[in-house]
Formats: structure tokens, C-alpha cells, sequence
């Protein structure tokens, strides 16, 4: 994914960031470079407008509830998995 134009920050670097960037596990530095990239490319800003959604309905419903400790990653997994078809595409 990709707006055509070059970056810092590499999309590809951003987007597999960009769950990290919304739990705040991230150093200052790291959130800086994301932010500045979020604010130059509409396609990524637009996965992370939609991975921010996901993880508010998730929240929203589920978070009562134990979650498995495996279950980020397999999320994280799955999402690779989506990303390589579709870039494949």
C-alpha cells in the first residue's frame, strides 16, 4: 500500500506498527515517524482509521471477557496473512 509518493517510513512498516501505535506500546520516536507518515499518506491513514475502528468494536464487545494469550498474535498473524494476498493480488 502505498500513495505513490516516497516517505520516511515505509508503509509497510507503518501498517505492521500501526496496532502497536494504537495501544501506546510504542517509543516517542516511533509514534513521531508513524504520525508524520499518517499525516502524508491518505492510504495508510485510511487502514489505520479502519484497524482503529476493528480494535473500538472489539473493545466495545468483547471486553469483558478473557482473552486467550495467544489471541494477538494469531490477530496479527491473520492480518500478515490478508496483507500478502492482497499485495500479491
Amino acid at each position: 500500500m502505498s500513495c505513490g509518493h516516497p516517505h520516511d517510513t515505509d508503509c509497510s512498516e507503518v501498517l505492521e506498527k500501526v496496532y502497536a501505535y494504537l495501544d501506546g506500546e510504542l517509543t516517542a520516536d516511533d509514534v513521531a515517524e508513524i504520525r508524520v507518515h499518517l499525516d502524508e499518506c491518505s492510504p495508510c491513514l485510511q487502514e489505520y482509521d479502519l484497524d482503529k475502528a476493528i480494535k473500538a468494536l472489539v473493545a466495545k464487545h468483547c471486553g469483558c471477557d478473557p482473552v486467550p494469550s495467544d489471541l494477538r498474535s494469531k490477530v496479527l498473524a491473520r492480518i500478515a496473512e490478508v496483507r500478502s494476498e492482497l499485495a500479491a493480488d
